[in-house]
């Protein structure tokens, strides 16, 4: 009885993770810190990447986009996962919170992977002579975006909320197909794109003086990336809950006077 009753304390603790009322009152003390790390980290990067760090022997101070490309590319494609997570969580588990933050990391993902495909093109044509070329990486990267388009545009395509969460939850799923497609794209076909520089089995390819802000800009893209996705999480949940008391007390309303 008492490893049941344990279990029970578990799972309700699980629950109370999807509880919409619980985020949006737990992350009201992370918001500051987060944005302030995000905006302090994105400020070091930028300014020892762009204005520190040494030409490239090739490619000379054009290849200083990465600083802006490769944390964009980094967070599109783990935003996709953390969307297609969440539908997965709401449709097994069915947790209104999960559906939140799938359709929260929707068009933020959609933004970095515009990001990305924008900056790849302008790094490609110093680097390859053009802007655009229909190669494995670039092409599934377009595919990505138009997956986030997707589950935008299926989430508001029903007139049940529940419906256009189920729906844009399966085509996340599906989409998770091109992830790895992305990202083994550069191995598996011919490609413009060069491999990747940042290796997780292996020494990067990159020297050190051009790593290290780098990284610097990854962490802070990542910081960044959750400060926007908990306050946009946090501005669907006041629409969604916006006729729960708990939501009409947070914003001074008064309860709706029941119908005669």
């Amino acid at each position: 009885m008492e490893k049941w009753a344990n279990m029970k304390l578990s799972w309700q603790w699980f629950h109370r993770l999807g509880s919409p009322r619980w985020f949006y009152q737990k992350t009201s003390a992370w918001l500051p810190w987060l944005g302030a790390a995000a905006l302090l980290l994105l400020a070091v990067g930028c300014t020892w990447g762009l204005g520190f760090a040494p030409q490239d022997a090739k490619q000379g101070n054009s290849y200083r986009i990465i600083y802006i490309h490769v944390p964009a590319a980094f967070l599109a494609l783990a935003g996709y996962y953390i969307m297609a997570i969440c539908g997965a969580i709401g449709l097994i588990w069915k947790m209104k919170l999960s559906f939140v933050v799938m359709r929260a990391a929707a068009p933020i993902g959609a933004v970095l992977t515009f990001v990305a495909l924008l900056t790849g093109a302008v790094w490609g044509k110093p680097t390859w002579g053009t802007y655009w070329v229909w190669d494995a990486r670039i092409t599934s990267m377009l595919i990505l975006l138009f997956l986030y388009l997707g589950v935008m545009a299926l989430s508001g395509a029903f007139s049940r909320e529940l419906s256009g969460d189920k729906a844009s939850a399966l085509l996340a799923l599906v989409g998770t197909v091109n992830i790895p497609i992305i990202y083994k794209s550069v191995d598996w076909w011919f490609t413009l794109h060069q491999p990747a520089t940042l290796k997780l089995t292996q020494a990067s390819t990159i020297d050190p003086s051009m790593f290290y802000p780098l990284i610097t800009m990854i962490a802070g893209f990542y910081l960044f990336y959750a400060w926007v996705l908990i306050l946009h999480t946090r501005g669907l949940i006041l629409q969604r809950e916006w006729r729960t008391q708990w939501v009409r007390e947070l914003l001074g309303q008064s309860a709706p006077a029941a119908k005669a």
